[in-house]
């Protein structure tokens, strides 16, 4: 006998209960309700999972790849100074043998300032001129970057993107030894890009003092 409060008896047995009468009518009526949900059911998923999928069945012909000739690429080697040639030579040594399914080619001149992809090539050149900024927002200056222009800071690189006339060049406006990057027509997303580039151009170039550069390059 346990002490303290008395135990209370409880009730474990289920009161039968008559079961309900089924009707056929309704019976019938679930079944038919039951086979037609299914369906219609299953067609929507289809048609959401159809929805949602991207159309492949027109693929841009910009992104596919054209063969590669074996030819080297034309592409100008102007004179560097000591430092800007050592400094561009640790770049080109760096550079990946592809970038995604574009592969490296050789080129005419300056193996060691310049690289290529692909057909039509992306072109890679170390020691360009530097992009200036204008002074003002009124600045005409011919050649200079207007100051509201936007530029675009990738994987910890400043770049600044212009268009032309057969593509796109894009440079960088924060390191001591610029990087330029010409990405043709051929090419959607050009700064993407030029982005496949911004690694190396952090483990080989160093960046410019804070306050040598453009007020859009610092992140804040």
């Amino acid at each position: 006998m346990l002490r303290g409060k008395p135990l209370t008896m409880v009730n474990l047995d289920t009161p039968q209960q008559t079961p309900e009468k089924k009707d056929p009518v309704k019976r019938a009526a679930a079944i038919w309700a039951t086979a037609i949900a299914v369906p219609v059911t299953l067609l929507v998923g289809v048609l959401a999972f159809i929805t949602i999928q991207p159309d492949n069945s027109e693929k841009s012909e910009k992104s596919q790849s054209l063969p590669v000739p074996s030819t080297a690429v034309t592409i100008d080697a102007p004179k560097l100074d000591e430092r800007t040639a050592t400094v561009c030579l640790a770049v080109t040594s760096q550079l990946p043998a592809k970038i995604r399914d574009l592969p490296a080619r050789t080129v005419t001149a300056g193996h060691e300032q310049n690289a290529a992809y692909g057909e039509p090539p992306i072109t890679v050149s170390c020691g360009v001129p530097a992009p200036v900024m204008c002074e003002s927002l009124q600045d005409a200056t011919p050649g200079c970057v207007p100051m509201d222009t936007e530029l675009l800071i990738m994987n910890r690189v400043c770049w600044y993107a212009k268009s032309g006339g057969t593509g796109a060049t894009i440079t960088t406006m924060d390191r001591e030894v610029p990087v330029q990057v010409t990405v043709p027509d051929h090419y959607d997303n050009p700064a993407q890009w030029a982005n496949e580039f911004s690694d190396t151009v952090v483990k080989t170039v160093k960046s410019k003092p804070l306050d040598t550069m453009p007020s859009g390059c610092q992140i804040s």
